[in-house]
């Protein structure tokens, strides 16, 4: 039995649908409409509520859980704390002050320090990550790969726990940084600014790459068209791409690249 500790979007889904044929799971919905609650073994939790996750996790004799999908990080003044989630607090709340990166870090650190195991989130998708690679017809012009470096350099000069996964450049101009809104508010502003330049998506520095790597999907294709970014870059092997062909094909017809390094 697998615990699968699932968060917003569509990444989740993806998993259960390769996962229900393989292999005995539970879910632990973090989401907030509980959208995983009409499948069996499912549990609507708060993510405060940490006893009430590791005994679910226990009495199912789950040994190993997986993440995936976003979690709305709550202010720390509105955590519904059970009995463990107030034992860990102080942990947590170091963490909270650090960045997402960090409380994410912690919480594997929990669970561990319980004897759950964290396993990778494409332990069960290996398909939905691309390697280094030019996927794309169109390439990236001599510009671009000047735009690409500036935008790796930004993101790896940022905080090790900083929550940015994202960069926009232009013109060896630093146009947008992600923050806690994520990609699709970082597009958004992008377009408000001006209409070009690249998008460069590569996990947090020192992220541990077993949660929380970065994902994008035709809709992150069709947003960077719609703001008049000419390409995306994503780091090898260190990505979830859904709806991969579909991606590919709208890029090719509107003349956009995908780079992976």
């Amino acid at each position: 039995m697998i615990g699968l500790i699932f968060g917003e979007k569509d990444f989740p889904k993806y998993i259960l649908k390769k996962i229900k044929v393989k292999k005995k799971y539970l879910i632990i919905d973090l989401t907030k409409k509980k959208s995983f609650l009409k499948y069996k073994n499912s549990y609507s939790v708060s993510i405060g509520q940490l006893g009430k996750i590791i005994n679910i996790l226990k009495k199912n004799n789950c040994k190993k859980i997986l993440f995936a999908g976003s979690i709305v990080k709550p202010s720390l003044n509105k955590l519904k704390l059970d009995l463990r989630g107030i034992y860990y607090m102080p942990r947590i709340v170091k963490s909270f002050k650090i960045g997402d990166a960090a409380i994410l870090k912690e919480v594997i650190s929990i669970f561990k320090s319980e004897k759950i195991k964290t396993i990778n989130s494409l332990a069960f998708t290996p398909e939905l990550s691309l390697k280094k690679g030019i996927y794309t017809s169109t390439k990236a012009n001599y510009q671009d790969q000047k735009d690409i470096k500036k935008a790796i350099n930004c993101l790896n000069k940022l905080n090790k726990h900083s929550f940015s996964q994202g960069v926009v450049v232009k013109n060896n101009k630093i146009i947008a940084i992600e923050g806690n809104k994520g990609t699709q508010k970082l597009i958004q502003i992008s377009k408000t600014k001006i209409k070009s330049g690249v998008l460069v998506k590569y996990p947090k520095k020192k992220q541990d790459i077993r949660i929380d790597l970065p994902t994008v999907g035709l809709k992150t294709i069709i947003q960077c068209k719609l703001a008049g970014i000419k390409g995306i870059v994503l780091k090898s092997k260190r990505n979830v791409f859904l709806d991969k062909k579909k991606a590919i094909n709208y890029a090719n017809k509107n003349k956009m690249f995908i780079e992976v390094k």
